[in-house]
């Protein structure tokens, strides 16, 4: 008993994964989490998964970006980079329910794409009251053929920095011209993958949309880190902080 109150080392570490956060955020986390996992070893399987006990919704040989769900977890430190992802990934299965799934693919969209979105309106917000409007604007420009123009996908677009990380903020107008499937700037309807991984909230939002015609939103001017949305551009522009 003496030499086990003494002994630092335990065979359970408490990890957590934040919303939002990209797989090489997750990574990156590891090695100070008491994880015996590789950033590296970590990012192989969840970019080319094998031999996991994958959802049927998961395309087969896509990327788990956006299927690492958020929350606090308990791990043993020996542990296998597969058993790791596979934790995660069920994790997932388990909160995102066949009902969820459902309401999704009612909305016109699988639940990959479901994911896709979520992972959009994860990053736009953080306020989980607004996020279904947040989701109806771009449900409304999916379906009048608007390019979504959201900045998350241009950040995951330009990947890391040492100057400003994995999520570049303020872009600049340069920014919006990269050339990526990723950049909805330029190219129409959702970004080929998830780009970040989404709560249960996001997901919630893309699921139940409000119904709203806004086709706009941006940052709201009293700090508040809410958004204020919009019908038209006039409006839209009206709704700059001076």
């Amino acid at each position: 008993i003496a030499r086990q109150i003494k002994n630092k080392y335990l065979e359970n570490v408490v990890f957590s994964i934040l919303p939002g956060w990209r797989a090489e955020e997750i990574a990156a986390a590891l090695p100070s989490s008491g994880i015996e996992v590789s950033p590296s070893d970590f990012l192989a399987v969840v970019q080319s998964p094998k031999n996991l006990n994958l959802p049927k919704f998961i395309p087969e040989g896509a990327s788990l970006e956006g299927f690492l769900f958020p929350g606090e977890y308990t791990i043993k430190r020996e542990i296998s980079p597969s058993e790791l992802v596979q934790i995660f990934v069920d994790r997932f299965d388990s909160e995102v329910g066949e009902n969820i799934r459902s309401e999704i693919e009612s909305q016109g969209l699988s639940v990959y794409q479901g994911v896709i979105l979520a992972s959009i309106v994860q990053r736009e917000s953080y306020n989980d009251p607004e996020r279904d409007k947040i989701a109806s604007v771009f449900y409304n420009r999916l379906a009048q053929g608007i390019n979504l123009e959201t900045d998350p996908t241009v950040q995951y677009a330009l990947g890391y920095s040492k100057q400003y990380g994995w999520w570049k903020s303020p872009l600049a107008l340069s920014d919006l011209q990269v050339k990526s499937p990723y950049n909805t700037y330029l190219v129409n309807g959702l970004p080929p993958t998830p780009i970040a991984n989404p709560d249960l909230s996001a997901i919630l939002a893309v699921a139940k949309p409000a119904v709203t015609d806004y086709l706009f939103f941006r940052a709201a001017c009293d700090g508040s880190g809410t958004h204020v949305f919009a019908r038209t551009f006039a409006e839209h522009v009206a709704n700059e902080c001076k």
